[in-house]
């Protein structure tokens, strides 16, 4: 199991609380970095509503122009495209940071201009260890986290934390009522195997060489593809993940917590469990590509996310984390009720958190996919 618990992250919350309280919502004035201007924002859809751009505006005096993207690859690969160019603040995985440095995409930050206090210590430290950090310089600010499990239909696929397992969406029963993404059902798939005994080696090994990840993900598509029948449909962004429940007849998949919540709030009968394998976790930060042009206005745009405000404004939104230190206790009470059903029990200490993914990685693991998509 990968390297920080998500319980980390909630002790550092609970032990910096205090300072959350003294932290007024930032005004113009303390922006004097960026206090005029644009700022372009390229960022997961959905992250960024009306409501959050105007607060920022109001707050700064910078017009933020957002671009959503759906997914790491196409956000990797319009930066490639434009050399870096274009944007001022991208959004990606931590996981994936590495990926950009290596390409020389995205710049090292001034951790000067960065308001450090104001997230949460824990995942600014654990950040490091997941790739925020490349050659002693840092590259990303963490500024959120969530997962990706198991989304329900409490009347036709009903789970309860302990037993629910990814092995549920490959069931029989489930022929033709489920939903995942290609590459990550692919490890849900093998989290399942390898708790079954049936991984030639553990599965984090194949994230070490590409010897391991041939070896392990060999076994691995080959049950994918004998089930496959169970799929219903694939997504590769939120939308597609939603509509494979609102109109495409699915009862089960892997999805983010975005997703349950999403549809849950619709009024839907869908709900959100981790599996007892445990959530696949991820952390996201904004990174400044090496090609911004509003370079003050950038680090505006990540101290005014920081507040405790914005992070609460922007997790009530989505349903995803902010590690903004005093986001939590401003919550709704739906998002706090979401994240209790989600995550009981010992979930939070079973996490999976995806570790690095380099350049090889990613390359082999596309092929899987791809092979997955059109057998």
């Amino acid at each position: 199991m990968a390297m920080f618990q998500r319980r980390t992250l909630l002790k550092g919350a609970a032990s910096v609380a205090g300072l959350s309280l003294a932290a007024p919502f930032v005004s113009r004035k303390g922006f004097a970095q960026g206090s005029s201007g644009s700022v372009n924002v390229f960022a997961w859809a959905g992250y960024l509503n009306d409501e959050m751009l105007a607060a920022f505006e109001k707050s700064t005096g910078i017009k933020a122009n957002y671009t959503p993207y759906g997914t790491n690859d196409e956000l990797l690969n319009q930066l490639r495209a434009n050399n870096g160019a274009g944007f001022d603040i991208i959004w990606p995985t931590v996981d994936r940071v590495p990926n950009y440095v290596e390409f020389e995409l995205i710049q090292p930050l001034d951790e000067a201009k960065i308001e450090v206090a104001k997230c949460l210590p824990s995942a600014w430290e654990n950040s490091a260890k997941f790739g925020a950090v490349v050659d002693g310089k840092r590259y990303q600010v963490p500024t959120d986290w969530g997962t990706e499990a198991l989304a329900f239909d409490k009347e036709q696929a009903p789970l309860e934390y302990g037993t629910a397992s990814y092995g549920d969406i490959w069931k029989e029963e489930m022929a033709g009522k489920a939903t995942v993404r290609g590459h990550s059902s692919l490890v849900g798939l093998g989290l399942w195997l390898e708790a079954e005994g049936k991984l030639p080696r553990p599965l984090l090994d194949a994230f070490a060489s590409p010897e391991a990840q041939v070896e392990i993900f060999d076994v691995i598509l080959a049950e994918a593809i004998a089930r496959k029948g169970n799929i219903v449909q694939f997504w590769s962004n939120e939308n597609e993940a939603q509509g494979a429940f609102r109109v495409n007849g699915a009862a089960i998949g892997q999805t983010w917590d975005s997703t349950g919540a999403a549809l849950a709030k619709e009024g839907l009968p869908v709900g959100f469990i981790a599996p007892k394998e445990g959530a696949l976790a991820w952390m996201e930060g904004v990174s400044i590509p090496s090609g911004a042009e509003n370079i003050d206005q950038a680090y505006a745009f990540i101290n005014w996310f920081l507040t405790p405000e914005a992070g609460a404004m922007y997790s009530n939104a989505t349903s995803i984390n902010s590690t903004a230190v005093g986001a939590a206790d401003l919550l709704s009470d739906e998002a706090k009720a979401f994240f209790a059903a989600a995550y009981p029990g010992d979930a939070l200490d079973k996490l999976w958190w995806w570790p690095i993914q380099e350049s090889w990685y990613v390359t082999k693991r596309n092929e899987y996919q791809d092979r997955f998509l059109s057998a």
